[in-house]
Parts: C-alpha cells; sequence; structure tokens
C-alpha cells in the first residue's frame, strides 16, 4: 500500500518504548525490595518519591519511559497523517527510521550513563527530524 512505509517506525517505537519498560522495571523492583518501599505508604506521603529513595540510575530508566510518552506521541500522530494521505514512504519513511534511531539511542545515554549535554543533542536532533515531518504532513493536508 502506498505511504504505509512509515508504520514500521511506528511499531519499531512502540516496541522499543516496552523494552524500556521491561528494563525499568527489572531494575526499579529489586531496588524498591532493596530500599525496602512500602508502596501504600509512599502513595500517602507526596513529599516522598521514588527519586528521593531509589538509586538516580534506576530512576533513568523511569525517567525515560516516561519521555518516550511526550514528543514521541507527536511522531506517531504525525506519521499516521502522513501514512494516511499516501505520503508515507521514500523520504518520510527515512525521517520516521532517522527518528527512532535518535530516540534508542536517547534512551540508551538516559538510562546509561545520563549525560545530559549529550541527551540535549538527542533531543534537538529528534526534534529537528519531528519538526521535518510535521512540515511534510503540514503540506499534505494544507
Amino acid at each position: 500500500m502506498t505511504g504505509m512505509d512509515i508504520l514500521k517506525p511506528v511499531v519499531a517505537l512502540a516496541i522499543w518504548t516496552m523494552v524500556m519498560w521491561v528494563w525499568m522495571y527489572a531494575t526499579r523492583i529489586p531496588a524498591l525490595s532493596a530500599a525496602k518501599v512500602n508502596p501504600d505508604v509512599l502513595a500517602r506521603d507526596p513529599s516522598r518519591t521514588l527519586d528521593h529513595i531509589l538509586p538516580a540510575s534506576v530512576q533513568w530508566k523511569a525517567h525515560n519511559f516516561n519521555h518516550l510518552h511526550e514528543a514521541p506521541t507527536v511522531f506517531y500522530a504525525i506519521a499516521i497523517v502522513l501514512a494516511i494521505v499516501g505520503q508515507g514512504d521514500g523520504l518520510n519513511a527515512t525521517l520516521g527510521w532517522a527518528y527512532v534511531a535518535v530516540r534508542v539511542v536517547h534512551s540508551v545515554v538516559q538510562a546509561t550513563v545520563n549525560k545530559v549535554t549529550l541527551r540535549f543533542v538527542l533531543f534537538a536532533l529528534s526534534s529537528l527530524i519531528l519538526t521535518a515531518l510535521i512540515t511534510h504532513a503540514a503540506m499534505a493536508v494544507f
């Protein structure tokens, strides 16, 4: 079907999001157990957060999982628009894959070494790619 290639990076990023979900819980559950955190007590005290209780390196995965539900949601919507209007092949599909690749690298950086300057560069690059896709979608629908 014409214009549907961009749906492949959409599915790939959704898969990556779930990989981060598994990684988050694979590190968070043992850390919660080691810290003897009672989730019910934690839920009743808004001044206590997991950022104050768990090691930063454990929380990095959780923060990234949350980040994968922010700007990428715009990618999902724009990619679907491009597919619907038959503009999801060629350059747009390539941009879709580039967006996914940069977001995966961003995730790995945040979840492992968490170098903020490098994360910013990767985030800015992914935002530029997303802006190009939004521009292409706008040109196609307006």
